[in-house]
């Protein structure tokens, strides 16, 4: 029998569950791995097409970029790490907001990219997600956050930290105002963002094996040298311990976010 060429990266090995799968296959299945259900992370637009009722998300507040508050230098300026991530991902920022219809709901979407500097944030995208907040306790809607993040911009400093505080300050006045707040926790969410607007959902929901924490692993390690329970920091882990409410597949986000939207009336 004559060997079948497949062109290359047509396929790819599953990382949850080492078969190779057709990338076409994966995509078509919202970048789930069909065989083992293994999600993949995906970009801040690719998720808001997958949530989204067809060509109803309005971008606001696109234009907004990160200064450079410290000049700061590590490895490379600040600011080169910023270009190279424009570049790489078509944004401006790690985190996109709009306002879309969910299955026919209308509601307020924020949703971070892990592929703008692992979808860390600094003052841009704290100033995104409260702006997106407040228009939804203007407008009188849900407001559904997909979080995807590193936590705070490290480099930023001080500036970054303080939008944990002013995230949350605008959920509060949201949920004074009776409004809904759905959180949607992805792969992973940790540090300043799991320790603020990602945690105070009125709906938690998480996907499956999603990591969510503040640090992670190899951080306590080497920190307090304890050895952490099986599991830990699992999304199934916070489920158990309350910190979630439901662990919901990628394929029935949509249907899941607009029924919650649907059941509280808000």
């Amino acid at each position: 029998m004559p060997k079948v060429e497949v062109p290359e990266g047509v396929w790819l090995r599953c990382d949850g569950c080492s078969q190779m799968i057709f990338k076409k296959v994966l995509e078509e299945n919202l970048r789930v791995c069909p065989l083992c259900g293994h999600h993949y992370r995906v970009d801040a637009r690719t998720r808001a097409m997958q949530l989204c009722d067809t060509d109803t998300f309005e971008e606001f507040n696109a234009e907004l970029v990160s200064t450079d508050p410290l000049e700061w230098t590590d490895s490379k300026a600040y600011t080169e790490r910023q270009e190279e991530a424009r570049k790489r991902t078509g944004l401006t920022e790690a985190v996109i907001t709009g306002k879309a219809y969910i299955k026919g709901r209308p509601a307020i979407l924020a949703v971070m990219d892990p592929f703008f500097i692992m979808g860390s944030m600094g003052a841009v995208v704290g100033e995104k997600v409260t702006a997106a907040i407040e228009r939804a306790t203007d407008d009188s809607l849900p407001v559904v956050i997909v979080t995807c993040s590193g936590g705070a911009r490290m480099q930023e400093g001080l500036v970054s930290l303080m939008q944990m505080a002013k995230t949350s300050a605008a959920i509060a006045r949201h949920d004074d105002a009776k409004g809904l707040y759905i959180t949607v926790l992805t792969d992973p969410t940790t540090a300043g963002v799991a320790a603020s607007f990602a945690s105070l959902g009125d709906i938690a929901l998480a996907e499956p094996k999603a990591m969510i924490g503040f640090a992670g692993p190899r951080v306590i390690w080497n920190t307090v040298k304890t050895e952490l329970p099986e599991g830990f920091q699992t999304a199934e882990f916070m489920l158990e311990h309350g910190y979630v409410d439901r662990i919901v597949p990628r394929s029935e986000l949509r249907n899941e976010i607009a029924r919650i939207i649907d059941y509280c009336g808000r």
